[in-house]
C-alpha cells in the first residue's frame, strides 16, 4: 500500500469522499422519507410555488421547518415538497436527538452523528448543546457506524481535486474537522465534517455536511441569481451556520491558524444508524 506525507494526506485524499455525489438521484418530495422522529410530530406535505419563500411562509419559525425538513434555503425551490408541521410551535429550534446521552456522561467534549435521523449533536458532559441537521453519504459511500475522534481541522479547506461544476470554483469544505482516517483502505480515505449543501437528502461521497450559508452567498449566489432570474431568492442574515457553530466549538479561536491545524484529544465521534433512504 502506497503511504501519503501526512500534510498531502490531509489535503488530497479526503476530498475523494467529499465532493458532491456524482450521478446523485435528486429527490423532488422530502415527503417521501420517513424519520422515526416523524412520528412524533403530526404534519402535512406541502410542493412549493416557486415565489415562495421560509420566511415569508413560516415566518419566525422557518428555521425549524428547514432543520425538520433536513434542508437549507437554497434547496428551498419552486416543485419541491416538504413536510409542514400542523403545529408549528412544537417544532421551536428541533432536534430528534436525545437532551441527554449517557455513554459521554465522562466527556467534555462529544459528538453523535444520527445517520437514520439526519442529524448531529454536540454533547458536554452528556448534555445536548448544540444540534444541525446533516448531509450524509450516498448508498456505497457513507462513513462506517463506529467511534472516532477529531484529530484535525481547516476553517479554509477547498479541495484541489474537485471543482463545483457551475461556477469553476475549487469545491469548498470549510469549517472543517477531520474524524476519521481509514487505514484499512488503500489510499487512506479520510472523512470530515465541513459546510456544504443541505438538499434535505444523502448528497455526500462519505463526509458529514452541516449548513453554510455564508459560503453559499460566495460561491453560489451570481450562479443561481443567473439560472432562475425572477424566482431567485437572495440569501439574507441571519445565515443559517451549523458548520461554522461547531467549528468554533471545537476549535480554539486562540489557536486556529485558519489552515490545516492538528488537534490533540480533541471531541470523541460516535456514528450510528441507517439512513432511512
Amino acid at each position: 500500500m502506497k503511504r501519503f506525507p501526512s500534510l498531502m494526506l490531509s489535503l488530497l485524499i479526503p476530498l475523494l469522499l467529499c465532493a458532491p455525489a456524482e450521478g446523485l438521484t435528486k429527490i423532488k418530495s422530502l415527503c417521501e422519507i420517513h424519520y422515526a422522529s416523524d412520528d412524533q410530530v403530526e404534519w402535512t406535505c406541502r410542493k412549493l410555488n416557486w415565489q415562495d419563500t421560509p420566511q415569508s411562509l413560516f415566518g419566525d419559525y422557518w428555521q425549524d421547518v428547514l432543520r425538520f425538513n433536513r434542508l437549507d434555503r437554497r434547496h428551498f425551490i419552486g416543485g419541491r415538497s416538504v413536510k409542514v408541521p400542523e403545529k408549528l410551535e412544537r417544532i421551536f429550534h428541533y432536534s430528534p436527538l436525545p437532551l441527554s446521552y449517557p455513554d459521554a456522561a465522562q466527556e467534555p467534549k462529544f459528538i453523535l452523528i444520527d445517520q437514520s435521523e439526519m442529524f448531529l449533536g454536540a454533547y458536554e458532559y452528556g448534555r445536548l448543546v448544540l444540534s444541525f441537521p446533516a448531509a450524509i453519504g450516498v448508498e456505497g459511500h457513507r462513513v462506517p457506524n463506529g467511534d472516532y475522534q477529531v484529530d484535525a481541522a481547516d476553517r479554509n479547506h477547498e479541495s484541489n481535486m474537485y471543482r463545483v461544476e457551475e461556477i469553476g470554483r475549487p469545491y469548498p469544505m470549510h469549517y472543517g474537522l477531520r474524524f476519521f482516517v481509514d487505514k484499512s483502505v488503500d489510499g487512506w480515505p479520510s472523512y470530515w465534517i465541513h459546510g456544504r449543501d443541505l438538499p434535505g437528502y444523502p448528497a455526500s461521497h462519505g463526509c458529514v455536511g452541516l449548513y453554510d450559508e455564508e459560503m453559499q452567498v460566495e460561491y453560489y449566489s451570481a450562479y443561481d441569481k443567473k439560472v432562475n432570474r425572477q424566482y431567485y431568492h437572495e440569501l439574507t442574515r441571519p445565515y443559517l451556520a451549523g458548520a461554522q457553530d461547531l467549528y468554533r466549538w471545537v476549535v480554539d479561536p486562540r489557536t486556529d491558524p485558519g489552515s490545516f491545524l492538528k488537534i490533540i484529544d480533541g471531541p470523541k465521534v460516535k456514528v450510528v444508524g441507517e439512513p432511512p433512504i
